[in-house]
């Protein structure tokens, strides 16, 4: 009896073990799968968003803005009300949700497309504003959706379809630092770059993720998280390539941390 009775314990602390420890799915993400490339960053963002807002707690009060770009049908795998908005409207869609509904939480989910390119008077009005929204912007340097075009944010000297002998300064003028830009802005609250090429790296991220949210949560104002991302497609690597090379090259010039904060 008592040999049954230490086996049950046992069996027992195990278990208990073992749901503390098991990796399961966020409830704000969708039990689908998800289109994006192998070794692509996107997939692991919209995870620590959904990590994100289960913590806090406010599923039935988010709102997400989905962009043009890699990350079009984000609302397929994301299970909390998420809108569309036109090519860099983004934010400008998020303002006016939240002055609507200023109780709701709103982000918005950008590449650099949509924010640094075609988007990049919105963002720099709404980040002057002081617009009480949140900003995921996935940096990855390159036009992913539609063939690997150069972006704002491709580095000097990086091919591309549009760049076949690299990005010359001469030619194409210097990559865009977007949180440099918009840290002069005093509506800007809380700006944080980081990466997701690693398991130490995602795991900041999330924190940084959190704190953008919480930003916002406390309304202190408008708040940014810029994503470095792997894109081994558009990059020619694989994808350990292609995190090595956020954390040899892409992050040098690029730095990760804090921006600026209230």
């Amino acid at each position: 009896m008592k040999k049954k009775r230490l086996k049950k314990i046992k069996n027992t602390a195990i278990r208990k073990a073992e749901e503390v420890l098991a990796f399961s799915r966020p409830k704000s993400l969708r039990d689908v799968e998800l289109h994006y490339c192998a070794g692509c960053g996107h997939s692991i963002v919209h995870r620590l968003i959904c990590e994100t807002i289960d913590e806090f707690g406010i599923r039935e009060r988010v709102i997400g803005v989905a962009p043009v770009g890699c990350a079009v049908i984000a609302y397929d795998y994301w299970d909390f009300d998420v809108t569309e908005a036109a090519h860099g409207r983004t934010p400008a869609v998020a303002t006016g949700i939240k002055r609507v509904l200023p109780g709701n939480i709103v982000f918005t989910y950008q590449g650099d497309g949509d924010l640094a390119a075609i988007g990049t008077a919105e963002i720099i009005h709404a980040a002057n504003r002081g617009e009480n929204i949140t900003v995921i912007f996935v940096n990855n340097g390159v036009y992913g959706m539609t063939g690997g075009q150069m972006a704002p944010t491709t580095l000097a000297g990086q091919k591309t379809v549009t760049t076949l002998e690299g990005r010359t300064i001469r030619n194409d003028g210097y990559p865009i630092k977007i949180l440099e830009m918009l840290s002069v802005l005093p509506g800007a609250k809380y700006l944080e770059r980081v990466s997701v090429h690693s398991a130490q790296e995602i795991l900041r991220a999330k924190r940084a993720i959190s704190k953008a949210f919480k930003t916002q949560i406390d309304n202190k104002g408008f708040s940014i998280v810029e994503v470095l991302s792997m894109c081994p497609t558009y990059w020619g690597m694989t994808s350990i390539q292609s995190a090595d090379r956020i954390k040899n090259e892409v992050s040098t010039f690029y730095p990760i941390g804090v921006i600026k904060s209230y």
